[in-house]
């Protein structure tokens, strides 16, 4: 079974500003010039689960109005990360404090006072992974993060607890990858 990894354009926001959980808008050039890109190598049958965030919605709709053939979901598991506080501010106005008071507890800590923690995103994105149909491939339209944990627990790992094993790369904006996933019943 395929998994697409798609993540939506990029944002409407000025460079190195915290957003996750944070409705913006993507630059509808670029979600434009993402979705006909995306509708030429989509196989036929694939069925597309998106974030119900606006720049992932924005791209799931440019998608089918190139390819009605593909069924569309909207799934919140595959929402971004609620960074709660830190939400729309400046990464660099985030005290050092802040960032060591997660980096001490990476999966536990709960982001920006009242967002989420790794831990509960793994745990969420886990759900949708394991909910995955073997056969038709899946695209997931979504955000970095989301696919961070997805190629996570592609490699087996269910749970992280440090900010090392938390991948570096990103898909970049208006990009895909794609896993090719052996599917088995979710551990007990």
């Amino acid at each position: 079974m395929t998994l697409w990894l798609v993540r939506h354009a990029q944002v409407l926001l000025a460079p190195g500003t915290c957003y996750g959980a944070l409705d913006v808008a993507a630059d509808p050039a670029a979600t434009q010039q993402s979705a006909t890109a995306l509708a030429a190598v989509l196989p036929t049958g694939a069925r597309i689960l998106t974030s119900p965030l606006q720049r992932c919605e924005q791209l799931a709709q440019a998608l089918i109005w190139l390819r009605p053939d593909l069924p569309l979901q909207t799934d919140a598991r595959l929402q971004e990360m609620n960074f709660g506080a830190w939400e729309g501010r400046r990464w660099s106005d985030i005290t050092r404090s802040d960032i060591d008071a997660w980096m001490a507890d990476f999966a536990g800590h709960t982001v920006g006072g009242h967002g989420e923690s790794v831990h509960a995103v793994m745990a969420r994105v886990a759900s949708a992974f394991d909910e995955l149909p073997a056969g038709p491939p899946t695209v997931w339209i979504t955000h970095a993060g989301i696919i961070r944990a997805a190629q996570l627990l592609a490699g087996g790992t269910r749970e992280v607890t440090r900010a090392d094993q938390w991948p570096l790369d990103a898909t970049a904006c208006g990009q895909w990858r794609t896993l090719e996933l052996s599917l088995s019943p979710p551990p007990q």
